[in-house]
């Protein structure tokens, strides 16, 4: 595998270490800024709002600029944003800032697949993206526990230049490693790109994404009750349940891609289908520690197995925009966290028991295998269609060059 997917696994760390730390850091960030919990939490909004905002408008507009220049500007623009966010005076301008820095964080892994995909070898595509991946799931190991410590000890503004710190190193890596002559390749600019996006294959995959990530978060979003409520940890113990999910998730990346590359739809099924197996048995496992621990590592490793296959197959689906479609993939990511912990709000709220969310999830999972299920139907539909006009198109010109003679 080429070195410069470390340049882009850094980039991937920085981006998740700032994504999720927030949570941890709220009640630092209410006191020091004299607001309530809740109003604190619009600041992990406002950062998903700017992902599902940018990644499309960010990935559209830079279709004709070369990906490496594209890649260190997203970067850049991640670092002002972090940057911005450690000066803020007041709550105002931190919601500013946390949008700033979501801004480029779906573009910035959508483009980042496709120069991924295209440095290595056909059938070691989706191995390449979960190698980038893998700075995002690295960051819930260590980057966010060390970073929500930082905060805690030296405050909250002391994490944030942290993690603009790590966004200057993924840029000279970037700067250093990513080859020149990785450019779009497209010829229609913004609306070539745009055009792109109106296959139905491609909103089936997006769709997959936004049912299978939603079925995680709705359960992920509640984990810390489940693991107080119901498992019995002590508070304290969170954390490095917390960084055990990550380890799951890194381990489920890494499978993701290794067996995508054999077999993309069947992973695909088989991570959704182990999906929808670990969340229907989160209320028993949930019972002891030791089986909560394991439901921890085994959500994350179920779900991010997922990753890598619907992030190419929404490449593929969009060959001609494969940059937009690839960041389109990321906002859907972001639909799902905001969407999946909604619903499984819903059912706590509705009194369905503590580990409810986790069965809500099993309903969106189920769902994502369905939607999953329409598209391989609409491909095999489709195929004998193209099949048809490829031998067409093939003796189109000895017909032509018949009646010449």
């Amino acid at each position: 595998m080429p070195l410069a997917l470390l340049a882009l696994a850094v980039g991937a760390f920085g981006i998740g270490t700032t994504e999720f730390v927030m949570m941890g850091l709220l009640p630092d960030v209410a006191d020091d800024l004299n607001i309530s919990i809740p109003s604190a939490g619009h600041l992990v909004s406002a950062y998903a709002l700017g992902v599902v905002i940018g990644a499309p408008l960010l990935a559209a507009v830079t279709a004709r600029m070369s990906r490496r220049t594209v890649l260190i500007g997203l970067m850049g623009l991640f670092v002002v944003g972090n940057a911005l966010s450690a000066l803020a005076p007041d709550n105002g301008w931190l919601l500013a800032a946390r949008f700033l820095s979501g801004l480029p964080h779906g573009a910035f892994f959508g483009v980042g697949a496709v120069v991924a995909t295209n440095m290595v070898a056909p059938e070691r595509k989706a191995r390449s993206v979960s190698l980038m991946f893998l700075g995002l799931t690295v960051a819930n190991v260590a980057g966010v526990p060390v970073a929500t410590l930082m905060g805690q000890h030296l405050g909250w503004r002391a994490t944030f230049l942290g993690v603009s710190a790590i966004g200057l190193a993924a840029i000279a890596a970037l700067a250093f490693l990513i080859p020149h002559d990785h450019e779009h390749t497209t010829a229609n600019g913004l609306r070539g790109e745009l055009a792109a996006l109106r296959s139905l294959p491609v909103w089936l995959s997006l769709g997959t994404t936004v049912a299978g990530f939603g079925a995680l978060f709705a359960a992920y979003s509640y984990i810390t009750p489940m693991l107080t409520d119901a498992a019995g940890y002590a508070d304290a113990s969170v954390t490095l349940l917390l960084a055990l999910f990550g380890v799951g998730a890194t381990a489920g990346n890494l499978l993701g891609g290794r067996l995508a590359d054999h077999s993309l739809r069947g992973t695909l099924f088989g991570g959704l289908t182990a999906l929808v197996a670990v969340l229907a048995l989160f209320p028993l496992l949930m019972r002891t520690e030791l089986t909560a621990a394991v439901a921890v590592i085994l959500l994350g490793m179920a779900a991010f197995a997922t990753g890598s296959p619907l992030q190419l197959m929404v490449m593929e689906k969009a060959s001609s925009a494969p940059s937009l479609a690839s960041s389109a993939n990321q906002a859907a990511f972001n639909l799902a966290n905001a969407g999946g912990a909604w619903i499984g709000g819903l059912a706590l709220a509705a009194g369905f028991g503590v580990t409810s969310p986790a069965l809500a999830g099993v309903a969106l999972a189920v769902l994502g295998l369905a939607v999953a299920s329409l598209a391989y139907a609409v491909d095999r539909r489709r195929a004998p269609v193209a099949g048809r006009e490829r031998i067409v198109a093939s003796h189109v010109p000895q017909e032509a060059e018949a009646v010449h003679h």
